[in-house]
């Protein structure tokens, strides 16, 4: 029989993602047939997996799903996240159902007319991955006590209930009162759910845990659920699953590089999406990755356009900064991709369906002689393309993989060099592309990075840290800090 496991969390952004992955690596390197749910998730980080419902080949989950999976060790599918809200701004967030898009919703939309839908979608997913597995671990969202959602709260109330699942409550210390908001969570909820509470982990902590005995012994007592772990603070280096991760612009920085480093500048979009694209960037000794505001002077080496869930709307808001201006003197390689490929071109043709407002025809930045026409069908898939370096990825040769999530459509108007396949463009050293996860490709990473260094005329420091795989990093701090034998199913592999 199948166990599931809810590992829902006090608060957002606790620490359930990686506890989650951690759990994932760590059960299935211990024989059990493995896999990640999360009924429904909010985020634009998102990521092109196999389609199990429907004509179509490929859908999009969330990237922790995707990250979850990879840490099962088994194949990412819609399954692992049959619902996954996409926020476009003022309240609307485009609805994706078994990986495809059917509907742009407010939350009383949502609510109202595809609740039900959405709930039918995720029963029925946990259902298929529960006749393959022994163990589901499914991830809450936000926290499992909310009383204005218990009645429509389809992460954690609805996945508890129809997936028979017992419950892992996750805390952070770092923001204080861990013991109220564990005693205020247990209170809250209702009492069938209360009472399959396996346990509790708290997260973030800094120090020695024995000052932490006599807050935990009297939580124990009060509740009569066990503290099954202390983990400490500690990043084992996964994606971030959506933009409240990603860092603030500083408006006090100046400058760019140093005598031993380079700055990567990324433009922080209002609706910035599948912003996971840098990371693999920021991992590099010497390598500063900045995000800039709209309006910041662009002092920096090397820069990147990222993706945005609605590219009409953030290119206007860079029009209205003059950002157009300030990239048009800029000297640095660049790299625009998904929507930031779209701006880089020369205009936007039926931006009054991709936007929220009536124009039909906007301007792009002019950096690369290409035009994007939107049209309502969505762009969902995994691809290889050859790669033939040219511009801010000269010397790239071979093949890179990764996905796309896009709408809209684009073709040259010049004879340029199409690097990474048909759809991308390249133009002295300004490179645009659909394919997201480009960096995660070695090769291409590093023609990049040699490129921007020399652009700068910095030395690019010798890279002498050793790799550590995420997945496994995070099965080690659960491993190590949390005892997992109360949430193992009861039959051993």
């Amino acid at each position: 029989m199948t166990r599931t496991l809810l590992v829902a969390g006090t608060a957002s952004h606790v620490g359930k993602s990686t506890v989650a992955a951690g759990l994932c690596r760590l059960l299935a390197d211990r024989g059990y047939d493995v896999a990640p749910f999360k009924a429904q998730n909010m985020s634009n980080n998102a990521r092109a997996v196999t389609a199990t419902v429907g004509t179509e080949p490929y859908g999009e989950i969330g990237v922790s799903q995707y990250v979850q999976a990879r840490a099962a060790r088994c194949p990412p599918t819609t399954d692992h996240n049959p619902v996954l809200l996409k926020p476009r701004g003022d309240g609307e967030s485009q609805l994706v159902v078994n990986g495809r898009p059917v509907a742009n919703a407010s939350v009383a939309d949502y609510y109202d007319d595809h609740w039900t839908e959405a709930r039918e979608a995720a029963v029925a997913a946990h259902a298929r991955l529960a006749s393959d597995n022994e163990l589901i671990i499914a991830e809450g969202a936000g926290s499992v006590a909310e009383p204005n959602l218990l009645h429509r709260d389809l992460a954690n109330v609805e996945t508890a209930r129809f997936g028979d699942a017992d419950i892992l409550l996750v805390a952070d210390i770092e923001r204080g009162g861990v013991f109220a908001h564990l005693v205020g969570t247990l209170e809250l909820m209702p009492d069938d759910l209360e009472a399959r509470v396996a346990g509790v982990v708290i997260t973030k902590f800094r120090g020695s845990r024995d000052l932490l005995d006599p807050g935990i012994e009297d939580l124990e007592a009060r509740t009569g659920v066990p503290v099954l772990g202390v983990v400490p603070y500690d990043d084992p280096g996964l994606p971030e699953e959506d933009s409240v991760g990603i860092p603030d612009p500083d408006p006090d920085r100046k400058g760019s590089s140093s005598e031993s480093g380079v700055t990567i500048g990324v433009v922080r979009l209002s609706h910035i999406s599948n912003a996971t694209d840098v990371e693999p960037l920021a991992d590099t000794p010497g390598v500063d990755l900045a995000y800039l505001a709209p309006d910041a002077p662009l002092d920096c080496d090397a820069l990147v356009l990222p993706g945005t869930k609605n590219t009409v709307d953030d290119l206007q808001e860079l029009h209205a900064a003059d950002f157009g201006d300030r990239l048009a003197a800029f000297d640095g390689p660049t790299v625009g991709i998904c929507g930031g490929y779209q701006m880089l071109g020369e205009r936007l043709r039926g931006a009054n369906i991709e936007g929220t407002g009536d124009t039909e025809t906007i301007a792009g930045f002019g950096s690369l002689p290409v035009e994007t026409t939107f049209s309502a069908e969505k762009r969902v898939t995994q691809t290889s393309v050859a790669v033939e370096g040219r511009g801010p990825i000269a010397g790239a040769t071979g093949t890179a993989s990764g996905y796309e999530i896009h709408a809209g459509e684009t073709r040259r108007l010049a004879d340029v060099p199409a690097p990474l396949g048909p759809d991308s463009a390249v133009s002295g050293d300004t490179l645009g592309t659909y394919l997201h996860g480009l960096f995660e490709n070695e090769p291409l990473r590093e023609a990049f990075l040699d490129t921007v260094f020399a652009s700068a005329g910095v030395e690019r420091p010798p890279d002498e840290s050793s790799e550590t795989n995420p997945y496994d990093a995070a099965a080690r701090l659960v491993a190590e800090h949390v005892d997992t034998e109360p949430l193992e199913p009861s039959t051993p592999p």
